[in-house]
């Protein structure tokens, strides 16, 4: 039998939407003990702990506590990059959503202050690790498309003002479509193909106002700060061109997520930020689109799967998917394309990173309900 080891103790920091499948998902980890909860406002950290049981805390006494080990960063991306780095000062592996920060200058500290101080850090999304996307990492693999050529990704909707309570970050710098879906898409992109080495974009903000008209802020006006229609070339290390459109300014559309175009054939993949959904594949000798078996687990929403992962990575000292290095070069990537907007030129990238493995521990450590 294998080596037992004691959960790593955890601690949520942000009690906000996302939260509520994070702590439904850590609980129904064995490798995982959730042992508090905080939030700068007060009664939405003690509304999820009534409901779930948890212990409510503050920020300070979390970081102070000893009993914790690894913190879940769930705040507003704009207070990643600043809990991130307090919890690392304090000796705490850090899990965080995404993005890891807001710049590239950020996330770079953020991973040498871990490296510094022998932590493990990593960062959301970790949808990439559903049966879906692991099935398409072994269709990539196994050659079943040949050798990768380009690629397609696209996003496109009318923006978030019209569905969530608190939409003015989205429109705000560190925003827009490109840091709030980005990830999701390059996370599965880099996953699949590898890393990117080149960008170049063309971006711009089709409305200077938009207009709340969910609950509580109905009617208030957002300015807006962000380009919210984004198309960017990403160049891979290994040749693949895709193109990648990001919009907070579509009504509607009938583009595909991701497509993945081959010697041989093609991918057809689902919403890269849900863990499942259709593959349909496409070759030279059938000449029709078909629907592609999957052949993993994690299909449902199983957000808080990479901190599991780490958390094993802790116990055992191995590698782990959704990690800090993965996350810089998707802020990289994102700023590059901000950048390239704004100086309208090709800009090279100064990271690059291994494509992260497929999910390698056992589920096992998974309690279903």
């Amino acid at each position: 039998m294998g080596q037992k080891f004691e959960p790593i103790n955890c601690a949520i920091i942000g009690c906000g939407n996302i939260s509520e499948i994070y702590i439904e998902n850590i609980l129904r980890f064995s490798n995982l003990n959730l042992v508090a909860c905080a939030d700068i406002i007060k009664e939405k950290a003690e509304e999820k702990g009534r409901k779930y049981n948890i212990e409510v805390s503050d920020v300070e006494n979390i970081l102070q506590s000893n009993d914790v080990q690894l913190i879940v960063n769930l705040t507003n991306p704009l207070s990643h990059f600043d809990v991130s780095i307090q919890s690392l000062k304090h000796g705490k592996h850090v899990y965080s959503e995404k993005p890891l920060a807001l710049t590239f200058e950020q996330a770079c500290l953020l991973l040498e202050t871990a490296k510094k101080n022998h932590l493990f850090i990593g960062c959301a999304p970790d949808t990439f690790l559903g049966g879906s996307w692991q099935t398409a990492r072994k269709i990539v693999d196994d050659n079943w498309i040949g050798k990768p050529l380009s690629s397609f990704a696209f996003m496109l909707c009318r923006g978030h003002e019209s569905w969530h309570p608190s939409p003015e970050f989205y429109y705000q710098k560190g925003g827009g479509p490109l840091f709030d879906m980005g990830p999701y898409y390059l996370t599965s992109l880099i996953f699949l193909l590898g890393p990117v080495k080149s960008v170049f974009a063309s971006g711009k903000t089709n409305f200077n106002t938009r207009t709340i008209t969910s609950q509580p802020k109905y009617g208030q006006k957002i300015h807006v700060e962000v380009p919210t229609d984004i198309h960017a070339i990403l160049s891979f290390a290994n040749g693949v061109i895709c193109t990648l459109i990001m919009s907070f300014d579509t009504w509607s559309h009938h583009l595909p997520f991701i497509e993945i175009h081959g010697e041989t054939g093609s991918l057809s993949l689902p919403d890269p930020n849900q863990f499942g959904g259709k593959i349909f594949f496409y070759n030279q000798f059938k000449k029709e689109w078909s629907e592609f078996p999957t052949c993993f687990d994690y299909f449902t929403n199983m957000r808080g799967l990479g901190i599991s992962d780490m958390a094993h990575a802790i116990q055992t000292n191995s590698p782990y998917c959704a990690t800090g290095e993965l996350a810089l070069h998707i802020v990289e990537i994102m700023e590059g394309i901000h950048k390239s907007i704004e100086e309208k030129q090709i800009i090279s990238l100064k990271t690059s990173v291994s494509r992260p493995n497929l999910l390698s521990f056992e589920p096992l450590n998974y309690m279903p309900q």
